[in-house]
């Protein structure tokens, strides 16, 4: 069995070890070890998430229009999704011969540029077009990364809710706005870390919590502000003295909070539930993670950053019910599979681009239900083998076997990818590790207005907002409010909006994306080292142990 290893990032130059076991997962995937730390690894997988703009767009095959993040510079055409997965185009025809003459990575390349892509992911959607990632929904609008929700506008990372505005990584919430990370949340609002709570506002780390206001780490409670415990109708006189219709109010009471969350709440040293003998945060059910996030039900993996379960896998991100699979990026049902970016239900293929229900498939792009074919063309079981075999040892003479798809493959700029978000880069760093970077200019609009302009309160608003375009004032960026947007404003006594909704939604994401990098500390009650998972910028002063966390909090 392999020794551990220590090494300088290639990206980074900092020191990073690999384990005994890190080294025998990429032994059997034989592929090299990694170069580089986890973080640098993953901004690189990650910089081909796009989560850019939408745009209105037409499909290169009907002219159909077409509604897409992907940016206008994306280096191959694009095709409505149905479309693409018709039959009304054969990927085959850019099939081309492999010259080893030449770098493979530079042909994939070239290929990739010629074949089509969808213009979104998603399926069984009913008028969700203005979506990403996008599935079983319906009603939905300006949405990313989602699952069987119903009239949700502004969500990101939201599974099974419905009728709420500008939530995050949530399950099972309803008219909730300004959400992270809450579960089963009723008329919920500006709150963090809640489960089964309901009519409440700027709750952090509560439980089955009604009627409460600016509270933190509160269990079974009701009528509580500032966490002092009221009867019910003091607790409504007392918020008569809270003006939470104003925008100005809000931003107030949002530092005001956060604040508190810093210097008042505990914190528990990571988030995961039922996990053994792993490492990592936002874990359930794992067995034997090493150095993962966002990971469920999931079983002998290593540095993997977003999975559903997944088995002997290392090195990737967004990994659904896939098996013994190798830096990959958004593979899907997949099993065996090497360097792979959005591939879906494919088996033992290497270096394949937005290929579905394929096997046995090296260095292809848009292939639906193909085996044996490299760089787009078919080859008989014998020939792949040897061909492959042919391809594999020429990248190794150049240095390029096991690499991941180079950044010319990326489909946007690094700016408008996931790794902007997790990862930040200047154009300047992002330039000079290889990436792209987007250029977008800001258009100018007749009769707009300065987001900063808008009224106050919701009381003062009338409906003929739902015509204006507003510029917000952080992003120059235009948007607007759409007419069910605003009729949720005014149900619910929620201020108009006055910045862009992307830069609202990343926004409310940021501590979420400062929550996953490990970090030294002493426990608030016990005093002795831990390792927690909120990076130092957040401030956090009380951090505890799980198991005095449970004992104190839970």
């Amino acid at each position: 069995m392999p020794t551990q290893e220590t090494k300088s990032c290639s990206g980074c130059n900092q020191r990073f070890t690999l384990t005994a076991e890190d080294l025998v997962m990429y032994e059997k995937a034989g592929v090299p070890a990694s170069d580089q730390c986890q973080n640098c690894n993953w901004s690189q997988l990650l910089a081909f998430w796009v989560i850019g703009r939408f745009r209105v767009a037409t499909s290169a095959l009907s002219g159909k229009q077409i509604i897409t993040n992907l940016p206008e510079t994306a280096p191959f055409p694009i095709y409505e999704r149905e479309e693409f997965i018709s039959d009304a185009w054969d990927p085959m025809v850019y099939g081309q011969a492999y010259d080893p003459s030449r770098s493979f990575l530079e042909q994939l390349t070239e290929l990739q540029k010629k074949v089509p892509h969808p213009h979104q992911l998603g399926n069984k959607n009913v008028n969700c077009q203005w979506t990403d990632d996008w599935w079983e929904s319906k009603e939905c609008y300006l949405c990313r990364s989602g699952f069987q929700n119903e009239f949700l506008s502004y969500a990101y990372r939201v599974w099974a809710s419905k009728e709420s505005v500008d939530v995050a990584h949530c399950y099972g919430v309803e008219q909730c706005y300004d959400c992270l990370f809450c579960f089963k949340c009723y008329r919920l609002k500006y709150s963090f870390n809640c489960h089964d709570s309901m009519d409440s506002a700027f709750l952090y780390d509560c439980r089955n919590v009604q009627n409460c206001f600016m509270s933190w780490n509160l269990r079974n409670k009701s009528y509580c502000i500032l966490n002092q415990q009221y009867t019910k109708e003091e607790y409504e006189q007392k918020m008569k003295e809270y003006n939470v219709k104003s925008f100005a109010s809000v931003q107030q009471l949002k530092q005001q909070f956060w604040r508190k969350i810093a210097e008042e709440a505990v914190h528990r040293a990571n988030m995961n539930i039922q996990v053994f003998n792993s490492s990592g945060n936002f874990m359930t059910e794992n067995k034997n993670c090493i150095h993962c996030n966002f990971l469920d039900k999931s079983e002998n993996c290593r540095r993997l950053l977003r999975g559903f379960q997944a088995k002997d896998t290392i090195e990737a991100i967004c990994a659904g019910l896939v098996e013994q699979s190798t830096r990959t990026a958004l593979d899907q049902f997949g099993y065996g599979n090497t360097c792979v970016l959005y591939a879906t239900n494919c088996r033992y293929s290497m270096y394949v681009d937005n290929c579905e229900d394929c096997e046995y498939c090296f260095g292809c792009v848009g292939l639906k239900k193909k085996k044996y074919c490299i760089l787009n063309k078919q080859y008989k079981k014998e020939e792949y083998e040897a061909l492959v075999e042919k391809i594999k040892a020429d990248m190794k003479a150049r240095g390029e076997w096991g690499s991941f798809m180079p950044f010319a493959m990326a489909y946007g700029g690094y700016n408008i990818s996931l790794a902007q978000v997790l990862f930040p880069k200047t154009k300047d760093e992002a330039l000079e590790m290889g990436a792209k970077w987007e250029e977008s200019p800001v258009p100018s609009y007749q009769g707009a207005i300065a987001s900063d302009e808008l009224s106050d309160s919701i009381d003062s608003v009338t409906d003929d907002i739902v015509k204006q375009r507003i510029i917000c004032v952080e992003t120059k960026l235009s948007y607007n409010i759409a007419p069910r947007e605003l009729a949720f404003y005014k149900q619910h006594g929620i201020p108009p909006p006055q910045r862009h909704f992307d830069w609202r939604t990343f926004n409310l994401y940021k501590p979420m994306a400062l929550m996953f990098k490990p970090q030294k500390g002493a426990c608030y009650y016990c005093k002795s080292e831990i390792e927690h998972y909120y990076d130092p910028s957040l401030g956090y002063q009380k951090i505890a142990c799980v198991p005095c966390y449970q004992q104190n909090i839970s």
